[in-house]
């Protein structure tokens, strides 16, 4: 991070601060086997539960062509074991997955206010203090909602609900593969496709969320100017227009995920599985029972095909959440420094040489000011309100960096 900082805080965990998406994976990173626990958990989660799809199979089987005994009572505690070490397999990996949400949220903020800390007074006043907090508060939530759930659907729905039935249809016959893979691969392309449009929709909904928050901070401080200038109407306007930009790109959101056609694609893929089941079926290549193995296997794809709608949206939320925080978290902040440093004896002497100030760049506060006070001087400054009296004097102690 190539940041001048007035204050270093001590023992700061040193993050990735190149872009969003190594930021992110350095946070989640830092609690390695947090994360180690919530994937081992979930995945003999789907294991044992794809698994139990195949015992289910047999078990039609069964009771298609009796083989006598037990059978049957023996499958069917196998399904109810595997079914328990699921659900109880799943609450562990929900507990770490929440845990590791929370902490990154934590830790999210607590960066943001070091690094904030360290900015300079010129920095500072250059920020909308409401923008400023909803990265604090919004941004960081939507951190910890990209995890959890979002992590735990893209991770454990999306890549372990679309591999592990697919390998057990493989075990049940190679052939039965084709439909899944195939499926599996038009869900890529339209997912690229769906995540292109969505991204850029959200990105300016977090934009105008912390603009909108900004505006109502700075209408609420100021309410006293807002009511001795009778500019009430105006501040209704003001934040209304905010707040309808806002909705209007979730309602651009909602549009674009009701256009969502990876639920369409998989509709067709499944009643595809079942005629290509059937084919094999009647080749007498397949029996009863891995028809049922196979079909109940490929309704577990439609989960993570329906809850992928949402995961992405989270992912991206957090993304460009991420990209918010970073933009203060980078900021330089460039003071006047002497990195040699400089010994001499204190006398109390200020000198000021053609020093020229502003709050930003538009405006200039000095100008051009040059004077001399020698030790034990006194100097009054004098001028009407706003001519830069306060400005002068914090010059003289750094509280800003002069401009030129």
């Amino acid at each position: 991070m190539n940041t001048n900082s007035e204050f270093v805080a001590a023992n700061v965990y040193p993050y990735n601060t190149s872009n969003a998406f190594r930021w992110i994976v350095s946070h989640i990173l830092r609690y390695k086997f947090v994360l180690l626990g919530m994937i081992a958990a979930y995945l003999v989660a789907w294991n044992a539960f794809a698994y139990g799809r195949i015992l289910i199979g047999e078990a039609a089987d069964e009771i298609a062509e009796p083989s006598g005994g037990n059978a049957i009572l023996w499958l069917s505690l196998g399904v109810l074991g595997l079914l328990v070490v699921d659900g109880v397999l799943s609450l562990v990996g929900a507990l770490f997955n929440e845990a590791l949400a929370k902490r990154f949220e934590r830790d999210a903020r607590d960066e943001l206010f070091t690094s904030l800390l360290g900015k300079s007074q010129t920095f500072h006043d250059r920020q909308r203090v409401g923008d400023i907090m909803a990265r604090a508060t919004d941004d960081t939530q939507s951190l910890s909602t990209m995890v959890s759930p979002g992590l735990l659907f893209i991770i454990v729905d999306l890549i372990f609900g679309f591999t592990v039935p697919t390998i057990f249809i493989a075990t049940v016959n190679w052939q039965l593969v084709l439909v899944p893979i195939l499926f599996i691969a038009i869900y890529a392309v339209l997912v690229r496709s769906y995540v292109n449009r969505l991204s850029p929709v959200v990105t300016q909904q977090r934009a105008l969320f912390g603009k909108m928050n900004a505006g109502l901070e700075e209408t609420i401080t100021g309410i006293e100017v807002v009511k001795a200038a009778s500019q009430e109407m105006f501040e209704r306007f003001k934040f209304r227009r905010s707040a309808t930009q806002f909705r209007d790109y979730f309602v651009e959101q909602g549009r674009i995920e009701a256009f969502y056609m990876p639920l369409l694609a998989y509709g067709i893929a499944f009643g595809l599985m079942f005629a290509h089941a059937m084919y094999l079926f009647r080749a007498d290549v397949i029996d009863l029972g891995d028809i049922v193995a196979v079909m109940g296997l490929m309704a577990l794809l439609r989960f993570p095909t329906f809850i992928s709608l949402f995961a992405l949206a989270l992912l991206q939320l957090g993304v460009a959440s991420a990209d918010r925080i970073l933009a203060i978290v980078n900021a330089e902040t460039q003071l006047d420094e002497n990195a040699d440093g400089h010994t001499a004896t204190v006398d109390g002497r200020i000198q000021f040489e053609n020093v020229t100030f502003g709050y930003d760049e538009r405006s200039t506060v000095l100008s051009d000011i040059s004077f001399e006070i020698e030790p034990g001087q006194t100097v009054a400054i004098v001028g009407q309100t706003g001519s830069g009296k306060s400005t002068l004097t914090q010059l003289v102690n750094r509280t800003y960096d002069v401009t030129d």
